[in-house]
């Protein structure tokens, strides 16, 4: 999976309420563009090329998978939903919502309708100085330089006031209070993306099944009687390898650990794949690796109807997948729900994301983070 874009937007506004309109809009790139990671303070500032009421200014950092011209199509949207209309004018104008996108990733994009890095942010303090607030691991990729370097070399000497702090809506989604979280669900049901994404907005460690280098998965697609019990059991093997030394470089007490899997999830398995001698001898070993494994602090099955995975799995195009029949994935989906019925001590949270999608649409991975939320006491 790859990963997700870092966008710096900066957001100004000089009309009607200033402050509502700053909070009205980062709501809206948050549930619209991409997940807000961290908003700056509020500023207040001088109009900068015209003279006009002073500015409320504040600069955000984002997560996405958008691509440049799309957030700022998005953008576009953003301020004609809040009212803003744009004349046919190039000089500078009071504005009810001004946002500008200063920088994505480390890139240089040099179009007719877009420039990145913004061409006169080392220009104006009512954007350098935001940013300072970021703490970004950035540097300017034409000068080369850190924004404290850009900010000591600005011809801008105009004074930008503190207002106030300005409040994150990732704020109120206080994840780390789980000390570790196992995202689990069928084949193609999209967990180690969504782990993977949420890892990365929360700055969690993770864990990851590496299930893509097991030998026997491709031959147990071809003949399952044969491969079953090895596939199996070097599942179970690898699984509890990887916990074990993953899970011992963390401490469980005070890092936040997200896993796209739960051991349990060979138990289910084998119970659809082994024979009923091969399960027996299977269920006696498990035991004992289970006795040994920590539990997650919440445990999250994503459902997704067989249909829809059998989209997703034609989609990612592994080859041993694509002969998959829709009956063994009811079959999985079965195991799962079954397990999750007879499990009295784990604090389970079941999200249905049939008719989700939570890397391409932002409102579905909040709709997702907010069932996350219904969790926490």
């Amino acid at each position: 999976m790859k990963s997700q874009h870092h966008v710096v937007l900066s957001i100004g506004t000089n009309q009607g309420n200033r402050l509502r309109n700053i909070e009205n809009c980062l709501q809206l790139i948050h549930r619209k563009i991409g997940t807000l990671i961290r908003v700056s303070k509020l500023y207040e500032t001088p109009s900068w090329g015209f003279d006009s009421d002073v500015f409320y200014n504040c600069a955000l950092v984002l997560h996405t998978f958008s691509s440049p011209h799309e957030i700022l199509n998005e953008i576009l949207d953003i301020e004609k939903q809040m009212g803003r209309v744009r004349g046919e004018t190039l000089e500078y104008q009071s504005r009810i919502i001004d946002v500008d996108l200063i920088t994505f990733d480390e890139e240089i994009i040099d179009t007719e309708n877009l420039q990145i890095p913004h061409p006169l942010m080392q220009n104006r303090r009512f954007v350098l100085l935001p940013m300072l607030d970021l703490n970004l691991d950035w540097k300017h990729p034409i000068f080369q330089k850190k924004i404290t370097e850009l900010l000591e070399i600005s011809p801008d000497k105009s004074v930008c006031t503190i207002v106030q702090n300005l409040e994150n809506p990732l704020d109120k989604i206080p994840l780390e209070q789980f000390n570790c979280i196992a995202f689990e669900g069928n084949i193609g049901a999209g967990k180690t993306s969504l782990a993977t994404k949420i890892a990365e907005d929360f700055n969690a460690k993770t864990v990851l099944e590496r299930f893509a280098d097991n030998p026997f998965l491709p031959k147990f697609y071809e003949d399952q009687n044969r491969f079953a019990f090895p596939l199996e059991m070097s599942f179970l093997a690898d699984r509890y390898k990887q916990l074990s030394d993953d899970l011992s470089q963390f401490d469980l007490f005070k890092d936040f650990v997200i896993a796209d899997y739960h051991i349990f999830k060979s138990l289910i398995f084998a119970k659809i794949t082994l024979s009923e001698d091969e399960y027996r001898l299977y269920r006696t070993l498990f035991d004992i690796v289970y006795m040994e494994m920590p539990k997650p602090d919440l445990y999250i099955y994503l459902y997704q109807n067989s249909e829809r995975l059998l989209q997703n799995i034609k989609k990612r195009g592994r080859d041993y997948e694509q002969k998959i029949p829709a009956s063994y994935l009811d079959k999985i989906n079965s195991g799962y729900l079954d397990y999750i019925k007879s499990q009295t001590e784990l604090n389970v949270l079941i999200i249905d994301v049939s008719d989700r999608d939570f890397l391409k649409n932002q409102e579905d991975y909040l709709y997702i983070l907010e069932k996350i939320q219904g969790k926490i006491t």
